[in-house]
């Protein structure tokens, strides 16, 4: 029985059922979640007989560490988890000063197939459950023996079209009892799901929700995002101020430069009047090369002016340092399968 699905109450009735008082359960739970240890064994304020009960009976996670892999900068971890169905997942450690930031992933494959993103060039394979979600976070944590500080739900797969086991995951991460996260220090992207960017408004979980636009207009979208001949830009715009007006959060616009498509003046005097009376940030992300993909980073100098573009409109701005690049853990470059230089795992 994997702990990571039980709720402490669940844990509680386990315990009771084998004999052991209630308040064991809370003990195991700090064991876990608070110290980081897994190990029965090494759980010293637990009786043997009960150390024993857990080892033939509960594990931590199903998650298995197939291999990982680090940027030649070393602000930039790639892990590859192997899923009890044997599917693979990415997940992504970023460090910064005073940051550790872990990009999860919420679904094998992703529905979107972005035209700029390696994720989806397999479509959906399945989505992940809630435990496996929240275990990327748990292990990484594990594994480097320091607290996480963000997490940022930008990996693999489109979080809104796994929405009930990522609010569940968001709720576990948030649980005061496990790792005890703010709602703050999360951050959810999403391509533009209405009906889910409208339940999440309604959740009362007030984690930062950004939107993937990568255009500023419905025409280029809709080359450029699949998803987009699904959903109007106007109306997915309306959804994000919603959502900003209800939770107190301003909202973040990523727009990932392509050159020829979406990167010149025009396209930035449209994009700042598009978001023009919008509390917001809008987060320029250069392209980052995809194996296959017959696209094209614009120059520097072509980035640099479109920043100054929206900043003379007023537009605040950020871009995107990139990190990773050289791993394939960049924005856009989590795929599902092990790359040559991986380090893998005995």
């Amino acid at each position: 029985m994997n702990i990571h699905q039980l709720s402490l109450s669940e844990f509680v009735a386990w315990c009771e059922s084998h004999g052991e008082k209630s308040f064991r359960a809370k003990q195991v739970w700090d064991w876990i979640y608070q110290k980081g240890e897994t190990d029965p064994d090494l759980m010293t304020n637990l009786s043997k007989e009960f150390r024993s009960l857990l080892k033939e009976h509960i594990k931590v996670g199903s998650l298995r560490l197939e291999g990982k892999e680090e940027s030649k900068t070393q602000e930039t971890i790639k892990f590859l988890w192997k899923l009890k169905d044997d599917k693979l997942v990415e997940s992504v450690l970023i460090l910064a000063p005073g940051r550790k930031t872990v990009c999860v992933s919420s679904q094998v494959g992703c529905p979107a197939r972005c035209a700029f993103c390696a994720s989806g060039k397999e479509g959906l394979i399945r989505n992940l459950t809630a435990d496996e979600i929240f275990e990327q976070v748990y292990n990484i944590q594990h594994e480097i023996g320091e607290k996480i500080t963000h997490i940022v739900f930008m990996g693999m797969g489109e979080p809104l079209e796994n929405y009930d086991e990522v609010v569940k995951a968001l709720r576990m991460l948030c649980d005061e009892n496990r790792l005890n996260f703010s709602e703050r220090k999360i951050t959810v992207s999403t391509v533009g799901v209405i009906e889910g960017i409208q339940k999440l408004a309604d959740e009362q979980i007030k984690v930062n929700l950004v939107l993937s636009l990568h255009a500023p207009n419905q025409h280029i979208r809709k080359k450029i995002i699949p998803y987009a001949r699904k959903y109007d830009l106007a109306d997915v715009l309306e959804a994000m101020r919603n959502y900003s007006k209800l939770t107190k959060r301003d909202t973040t616009y990523e727009y990932t430069l392509l050159a020829g498509i979406n990167d010149a003046e025009e396209h930035a005097l449209e994009l700042a009047d598009l978001v023009a009376d919008d509390a917001c940030t809008v987060n320029l992300i250069p392209y980052n090369p995809v194996d296959g993909l017959n696209l094209q980073r614009p120059e520097k100098e072509q980035i640099e002016l479109f920043r100054s573009i929206l900043e003379r409109k007023g537009i605040v701005t950020t871009w995107r340092y990139t990190k990773g690049k050289d791993i394939a853990a960049a924005c856009g470059q989590l795929a599902l399968k092990k790359s040559s230089s991986l380090k893998i795992l005995a």
